[in-house]
């Protein structure tokens, strides 16, 4: 099958609900790759959207429709900005790569990459997943040691409680 013969499915993630930051990017996530898609004259099936981290598997709906529509036949192929998208975890990842060794999923478009059910596109994308979780981890790792940091120059970690006022460390 051709990848302009295979249903996609468009997977579309900011990492949290309340993100500002990330206030534009399941729009923007939305439209680059609807651009891409009709360059390729790919077929989007459906849009999935959601504002989920995904640093823990089995904690998003959205992911898991999409996994399920992948095990019923109805889609063949992911189209999603970058992996890091798809997922921040070792379950996750897990998954994806079971439904192309079965035959289920047969590629994940990025925008600047096409994986397939081959063995070094699939080792490439584990590479790139496992690094997403790196780079995950080690956040988590940054923030705590920068608490810290500032806890032990006298600083207050988080909001203060009412009626205390902040300044300067010294």
């Amino acid at each position: 099958m051709s990848e302009t013969e295979l249903r996609y499915c468009l997977y579309v993630r900011k990492s949290s609900e309340s993100d500002e930051k990330q206030k534009m990017s399941i729009e923007s996530q939305t439209k680059e790759m609807r651009r891409l898609a009709k360059e390729k004259e790919l077929k989007i099936k459906l849009v999935i959207s959601e504002n989920k981290s995904a640093k823990v598997s089995n904690t998003r709906p959205g992911f898991d429709r999409l996994i399920n529509l992948i095990r019923s036949k109805e889609i063949d192929a992911i189209l999603t900005w970058n992996v890091d998208r798809l997922n921040r975890n070792g379950g996750d990842l897990g998954t994806l790569i079971d439904l192309m060794d079965e035959g289920l999923l047969q590629i994940i478009q990025t925008k600047s990459q096409v994986f397939s059910s081959n063995p070094n596109e699939k080792f490439l994308l584990m590479i790139l997943c496992s690094q997403a979780k790196l780079e995950n981890d080690n956040r988590g790792n940054n923030v705590k040691r920068g608490m810290l940091n500032l806890c032990e120059k006298g600083g207050f970690p988080h909001m203060l409680p009412l009626g205390y006022i902040r300044r300067k460390p010294t």
